[in-house]
């Protein structure tokens, strides 16, 4: 990635910045996230973060690896099992490296849930009422 971070609400900057196979993946989960729920997509800590009643998840594109994390993650490694738990806010990651993959419906299923998740729970990272 090149050293420039994206201003916040450029999301098309971020992956136009990226190249090879991370723009590739970024892009691919960008387009599956986008297509599975409406969901407000920010640049915040750098990276691609995607509300709905709270963060719900995350794309972040760094040197070796494009990042794919759930708030919620923990509740969700039922549809994908490569998530790793991690974190505060029940966060799981996926690590996709050169030459992984996740089929499109994979993704989907998890926006869908993740977005339900927050819109029974709440906000993951408001302390309960």
């Amino acid at each position: 990635m090149k050293p420039c971070a994206p201003t916040a609400g450029d999301s098309d900057s971020y992956v136009a910045q990226l190249d090879g196979w991370r723009r590739a993946t970024v892009a691919a989960l960008r387009e599956a996230v986008k297509s599975a729920a409406a969901l407000d997509e920010r640049i915040k800590w750098t990276h691609l973060v995607y509300f709905s009643a709270g963060p719900v998840l995350l794309i972040r594109a760094e040197a070796e690896r494009v990042l794919f994390g759930f708030w919620r993650g923990k509740r969700l490694r039922e549809i994908e099992p490569r998530l790793k738990p991690g974190g505060k806010y029940e966060m799981a990651t996926l690590e996709l490296h050169e030459g992984d993959a996740v089929e499109p419906a994979v993704v989907a299923r998890l926006v869908r849930e993740a977005v339900e998740l927050n819109r029974v729970l709440g906000d993951p990272t408001r302390p309960s009422a």
